[in-house]
């Protein structure tokens, strides 16, 4: 098994943030230490960091052995249920970028929505109250390349939701997927102001991604130690 890469303590370590979209996970590993560069098909014009246009999964096999760690978030629409309500049809790219990031030898991360839960290899669940985020937006990260993640306890969601679509009544919690109303509040809750309701609706929230990077630099670190 690959083991987990010893930092280099004359710089920030470097993460390739593949399927990058706006940069919600982008943004929390930037927050944790990271020096961030996202690759995605489609352009990104709010991305916050370094980006390069290109096919995610071709990008981490021509150039992620370069960087010290790797997120990958394939979309997700060929999972949700939104889209099978609809009869939408979508690529399903786990598998393939699964095997795109072994063959890197580096640690990496994919990330998910529910509905691709048993695709995925061991995930471990994070859910917004987890970690400060006044949403319920469950997420699944299947971990590689020597890195592993504890899953945190999951706390009761006491808090109502909103339903889909539809404003958040006070004392609720909002559900920030689709054609959702309150764009301003959901930057706030979700922690990212520079995004639009295209980005917030499939991002991350970065206190995710903050608390998977900060994970991997305390591995790293001990192993350098």
């Amino acid at each position: 098994m690959t083991q987990p890469t010893p930092i280099r303590r004359d710089h920030r370590p470097r993460l390739l943030d593949a399927f990058c979209c706006q940069g919600g996970a982008a943004k929390g590993y930037a927050d944790a230490g990271f020096d961030v560069t996202g690759v995605d098909l489609n352009p990104q014009p709010r991305y916050p960091f370094t980006f390069h246009r290109a096919d995610a999964v071709e990008y981490i096999r021509a150039h992620g052995a370069e960087f010290d760690f790797i997120h990958a978030s394939p979309p997700c629409q060929h999972d949700s249920d939104c889209q099978r309500i609809q009869g939408r049809t979508h690529p399903d790219l786990i598998a393939p970028t699964r095997a795109a990031l072994e063959s890197t030898g580096r640690p990496w991360v994919i990330e998910n929505v529910g509905g691709a839960r048993p695709k995925l290899v061991r995930p471990v669940l994070l859910c917004g109250p987890m970690l400060g985020v006044r949403t319920y937006r469950h997420r699944y990260f299947e971990t590689g390349g020597g890195f592993t993640l504890p899953q945190p306890p999951h706390p009761a969601h006491t808090v109502p939701q909103a339903k889909m679509g539809r404003p958040v009544p006070p004392g609720h919690y909002g559900q920030y997927v689709g054609n959702f109303s309150g764009v301003q509040a959901a930057r706030q809750v979700m922690g990212v102001p520079w995004m639009n309701r295209d980005g917030i609706r499939e991002c991350i929230p970065p206190a995710y991604t903050r608390w998977i990077g900060a994970a991997w630099l305390g591995q790293a670190q001990e192993v350098a130690a």
